[in-house]
């Protein structure tokens, strides 16, 4: 059995965004010009492990959306995709290892070796 650490424990009813992850967030949208903006995070069937990641900056939240508040980015999650995301941790990464988003999710059975793709 595999513990988090503390800084990446999250509620298990919540996601959470870490302040390197918003902060890319933001820069992205300034790049596409959006002043009103926030990041919808979701899954959709596919990728090598049945179920892969999708990020995109939107302009506001769907219908049935949840959304979160977390350093100054509001995130929306699709309610249908909330029982697969719920307890994640979203991260930024810069490293030698690569650079990207990264997702910490205490749901996901089995993930692909890039990281986009997770089975629960």
């Amino acid at each position: 059995m595999t513990t988090m650490s503390p800084q990446r424990s999250v509620p298990i009813n919540t996601i959470k965004i870490t302040e390197k992850a918003a902060s890319k967030v933001t820069q992205f949208a300034a790049d596409k010009g959006m002043e009103k903006f926030g990041l919808k995070v979701a899954v959709k069937g596919g990728g090598c492990s049945g179920l892969t990641y999708v990020l995109d900056i939107v302009e506001g939240a769907g219908e049935d959306d949840k959304v979160i508040i977390q350093h100054g980015i509001e995130v929306y999650i699709p309610k249908k995709a909330f029982v697969f995301l719920a307890g994640t941790v979203l991260d930024f990464s810069d490293g030698l290892n690569g650079k990207g988003f990264e997702f910490a999710n205490p749901n996901a059975a089995k993930t692909c070796g890039c990281g986009t793709s997770f089975s629960v």
